[in-house]
């Protein structure tokens, strides 16, 4: 019988590993980005094209290689770090040349120059599926340009993975994010079709951060800096007051090697405790330097995930960090940033060169238990209860209320001032209505019906209805816009501009209008009907966070994404005290929706308490 187990060939071998090593585009800059900071580059710049489908240049100007080196690189297991099995522990580099190359060779067509600065001329390679097609030399700048043409070429399966542009960038952003705030003292170019995305000089990090994030992080910074015999922590957090509902702005660097920790960022938030609503994120950069032999950095291909021996230790002495910093965060405004942080002229000639050359833990309660049990036995003034019920009743005069006026067609009771009743205007009153409804902190909606009382989520209730309108909007009928008297500027992070731009054309039918003005700022014209009196500002942020959050984890086309992205969103906005006449509209609206029970995410709009059930309440 013939034998069956053989050895695969090189070229296959290569492509099953660098289905570890390079999922999409972006591993392949991750991947060139550290081998260039390990060459001791003073200045790298990316050039990408459609996403990084066509071309990912990375060109830099470090030690660069020999032509036997040059050669070695793309062969499985060659490395310039590693001689014996205790230096797998003593790691402290990124990348080093052999490690991705090879990967990176059998899925793309791959051509690298390179010149040591003591050589005369330098080394062209051609490489193809990982079959050399060309070796010369060439004159070329010292350092190492490096040019992967056509990735997946020879694997469509796995091209036909990729996302959109959109997403693939995004991720390529991320990873020049993580990898040039690791470097500040390294200059960094990033350009996509020919157009520049980051230009990042070299300097502190106070200074990297605000050029890559924007202007508004300069007065948002809190330094903190901890050194201990075990692990010493430095970085910048932000300020209370600066943390947002969704997560993408937390760095933690464990010496200098970008990493996800999931128990660390607790240790963070532990410290914010009492500082920041609940659900939000504060922003930081943190570096951690510890002794390797103390941590494990391969448990994961791409080196993102590690484990520490003493976590618990690492855990305290990093959260007591994070609150000294945050407890003495008036010292933030001494951070010495230099006297222009963003760009200050020509660079270095080091870098003209380059240019030339690229070519193509929970909290405590029992306080709060302990003083709720003495309410509880404190019978003697039950009245207190319905305190204040009088003037929060949607009849009330408050300021806080609607204001209503009487419309002389109908002689009934209209809300002229809400924006509530702008969205509401589409959408006819049913004869059924209930004839009572009661408002709950102004969150919830009780009304009878005929086996008990329904309890409906307002919140629940306006995602449902606001999903509705926008999908309509969006695939049929465009909607209003409110065009601004004079037009506004919000200033965002490059990432945040490059993510809203790809969704422009989807929005645009719900009565947005903008453009990029730069590569951190957009121009803004007009906002939607029902959202005229909004802060342009806060509102691209806020939608800026929700796509990041959620863009590429429904699993649905993209105008439906869009479409339940902003009724998640805006919501929120309409959780305000409402009148009978808005209430009885809003429960109209919903069980004339597609589907009354649900919110499009799948939460539940309203639940029904039966006679029954309530009554159990009761009995002992």
């Amino acid at each position: 019988m013939q034998d069956i187990v053989r050895l695969l060939p090189d070229s296959i071998a290569n492509q099953i590993a660098a289905g570890e090593v390079v999922q999409r585009p972006a591993s392949v800059v991750k991947e060139l980005l550290e081998n260039a900071v390990d060459a001791g580059a003073k200045n790298i710049q990316v050039i990408v094209r459609d996403a990084g489908r066509t071309l990912i240049q990375v060109t830099d100007d470090g030690k660069g290689m020999s032509e036997t080196d040059a050669r070695m690189s793309f062969e499985r297991h060659a490395t310039s770090k590693i001689r014996t099995a205790d230096d797998l522990f003593r790691i402290k580099t990124m990348g080093f040349r052999g490690e991705a190359l090879a990967s990176i060779a059998a899925i793309a067509q791959v051509e690298m120059r390179t010149r040591r600065p003591t050589d005369e001329i330098g080394t062209l390679l051609r490489i193809e599926g990982s079959e050399i097609k060309s070796q010369e030399s060439v004159a070329c700048l010292p350092g190492t340009n490096l040019l992967i043409k056509n990735l997946f070429y020879n694997v469509p399966a796995r091209r036909n993975f990729l996302k959109t542009n959109s997403v693939e960038m995004r991720h390529i952003l991320d990873e020049f994010q993580r990898v040039a705030l690791a470097n500040p003292e390294i200059g960094f170019a990033l350009y996509h079709n020919d157009t520049e995305v980051y230009n990042l000089y070299a300097g502190k990090l106070s200074r990297r951060i605000v050029d890559m994030f924007g202007k508004n992080y300069r007065e948002n910074l809190i330094s903190c800096q901890e050194d201990t015999s075990y692990v010493n922590v430095s970085g910048y957090v932000g300020k209370p007051d600066f943390a947002r509902k969704t997560r993408g702005e937390q760095f933690f660097f464990v010496n200098e090697r970008f990493v996800k920790h999931s128990y660390l960022h607790h240790a963070v938030l532990s410290a914010y405790e009492g500082t920041i609503a609940d659900g939000s994120h504060p922003f930081y950069v943190l570096f951690i330097e510890i002794d390797p032999s103390h941590i494990d950095i391969n448990i994961h291909p791409t080196k993102t995930e590690i484990k520490f021996d003493d976590e618990r230790s690492v855990y305290a002495l990093l959260m007591a960090a994070v609150r000294k910093a945050v407890s003495t965060n008036h010292l933030s405004s001494s951070i010495d940033f230099d006297a222009n942080v963003n760009f200050l002229g020509p660079m270095s000639g080091q870098r003209s060169g380059i240019l030339a050359s690229g070519g193509t833990a929970p909290s405590n309660n029992f306080a709060d238990n302990t003083a709720s049990k003495r309410e509880k036995s404190n019978t003697g003034h039950w009245e207190q209860l319905f305190d204040g019920f009088q003037k929060n009743t949607p009849h009330s005069t408050s300021q806080t209320q609607l204001d209503l006026e009487e419309n002389p067609a109908t002689n009934q009771p209209l809300t002229v001032s809400s924006r509530v009743n702008q969205v509401q205007a589409n959408f006819p009153a049913s004869e059924n209505s209930p004839a009572v409804v009661q408002q709950l902190h102004n969150r919830y909606l009780l009304t009878q019906v005929k086996s008990g009382m329904m309890l409906i989520d307002q919140r629940a209730a306006y995602e449902r209805v606001l999903y509705d309108r926008y999908l309509n909007e969006l695939q049929h009928t465009p909607g209003s816009a409110q065009q601004l008297l004079f037009p506004a500027t919000v200033q965002l992070s490059v990432a945040d501009v490059a993510l809203l731009l790809g969704i422009k054309d989807t929005i645009l039918a719900l009565g947005f209008d903008f453009d990029a003005l730069g590569n951190d700022t957009l121009v803004v014209r007009s906002l939607p009907a029902d959202l005229p009196h909004e802060n342009p500002q806060q509102l691209f942020e806020e939608l800026a966070e929700q796509l990041k959050l959620n863009l590429e984890e429904i699993k649905l086309g993209k105008t439906e994404t869009t479409a339940r992205l902003l009724a998640r969103r805006f919501a929120g906005r309409y959780l305000t005290a409402l009148a009978p006449p808005a209430m009885t509209h809003l429960i109209d609206q919903v069980f004339a929706s597609s589907n009354p029970n649900n919110t499009p995410n799948g939460e539940p709009i309203f639940t029904i308490l039966t006679l029954e059930k309530i009554a159990s309440f009761f009995k002992s």
